[in-house]
């Protein structure tokens, strides 16, 4: 459906270019944009492959086992029907550590992992359990402690202060973060309510 979307964007705004005029513009900002992306691409790759890195050393000296395991009851809270010691807790923990330091390009393949395992969970039905809409809300929410991608955008930038957004984004994710899981407890307890496992 999100691919019928854009393509009805770019037509509407091709069609609208041509009929006012405006296809010089367009052709323009395509080439602009297109250099942009590939610039801002390689400016990212530094402070990606900096903090992948980071995250190497952490799990190879077993600091993110530590801090699964300090997340972990608290998780547990969360994800009720996930069994001790099954894989999906795992993955879910790895994620959320990934999200929270901002590399969510890391913390997709996580993510992929974990719906996978709450699938199996869930008897490989074609419909989300109460575990995978939870698991959805939070790592599309995702506290982030320190957020990379914006930090080495503004850096490309030339941001005479790229760091100041980490105040911020710890507060609005952590927002947003309250806020999804609110809005998941909601609406689990009022099928439960209505009978709707």
């Amino acid at each position: 459906m999100v691919n019928y979307i854009w393509i009805g964007m770019v037509v509407v705004g091709l069609v609208f270019a041509v009929v006012n005029g405006k296809m010089e513009e367009v052709n323009a900002a395509i080439f602009q944009s297109a250099n942009e992306a590939v610039t801002l691409c390689i400016g990212l790759i530094s402070i990606l492959v900096f903090w992948l890195g980071i995250m190497r050393i952490a799990q190879d000296s077993g600091l993110l086992d530590k801090l699964s395991r300090i997340f972990r009851p608290f998780v547990k809270r969360l994800f009720p029907e996930i069994p001790d010691g099954h894989p999906a807790m795992g993955y879910i923990l790895s994620n959320m550590m990934a999200n929270m330091f901002g590399l969510g390009n890391a913390a997709t393949p996580l993510g992929i992992k974990a719906m996978e395992q709450l699938k199996e969970l869930n008897g490989g039905k074609n419909y989300a359990s109460r575990s995978m809409i939870t698991f959805l809300a939070i790592n599309t929410s995702s506290i982030t402690i320190i957020p990379t991608t914006v930090i080495a955008i503004r850096m490309n930038y030339e941001s005479a202060t790229p760091t100041d957004i980490v105040g911020p984004a710890l507060i609005a994710t952590t927002c947003s973060t309250i806020g999804a899981l609110m809005i998941d407890r909601y609406f689990h307890y009022r099928r439960m309510r209505n009978g709707v496992k």
